[in-house]
């Protein structure tokens, strides 16, 4: 199953692409496609049940795991996030009132997030709220790696980051600071990479 999305076929109807900062892959017809598209046909059925992991069936994207925010000024957000963390823009689609987001994807190394603003008619807002509706608590956080959290720290702090983890050493290995963005949305930003192979200790 191959998902194929050029610009025309993704910009909603009324919509205009304000931003694009990525190169296109060519899809098998010829068309540039804003994403690359999966061959699921790797995947090994599941046995007992259980579904395997797709994760060597996928590799050719970059991240399989997008978180998803909303934001009311959804403008305002993306440039808080590219000057207090360093994020780039991919891709932004603005409505016809130049305010409204309809659709927004940010990088981060070989991560992303997608965002939009919070008016912008999109099925899954109903399903959504903001964090100064449930008293700045959250259900879930995005955890970015970065190679020097102190910069980062310094960053998000002037961009006006209200701080709730103070950035420490931690016992696990690496340094970490946790933080709300302009509209109360949480993020934790370390030197900790789960991905990086563990150091192995000499014996004594």
């Amino acid at each position: 199953m191959n998902f194929i999305c050029d610009q025309r076929e993704h910009q909603p109807k009324g919509y205009t692409r304000h931003e694009v900062t990525a190169p296109r892959a060519a899809g098998p017809s010829g068309r540039t496609s804003l994403f690359h598209h999966a061959d699921f046909s790797k995947t090994i059925p599941p046995q007992h049940g259980i579904l395997p992991t797709m994760n060597t069936s996928i590799s050719s994207t970059h991240s399989t795991i997008i978180p998803s925010l909303r934001y009311r000024d959804a403008l305002a957000a993306i440039e808080w996030l590219v000057t207090a963390f360093g994020f780039k823009k991919q891709a932004v689609f603005v409505g016809p009132d130049k305010k409204t987001v309809q659709h927004a994807q940010l990088t981060f190394g070989n991560g992303m997030i997608m965002l939009g603003s919070v008016d912008n008619g999109g099925e899954a807002g109903k399903f959504m709220v903001q964090p100064d509706e449930i008293g700045f608590r959250e259900t879930q956080g995005a955890y970015l790696v970065v190679p020097n959290a102190d910069t980062i720290y310094a960053t998000a702090k002037a961009a006006g980051a209200e701080m709730i983890i103070d950035i420490r050493d931690m016992d696990y290995g690496g340094r970490h600071f946790s933080c709300r963005d302009l509209e109360g949305h949480t993020w934790g930003i370390g030197t900790y990479d789960p991905w990086a192979e563990p150091e192995l200790k000499p014996k004594p």
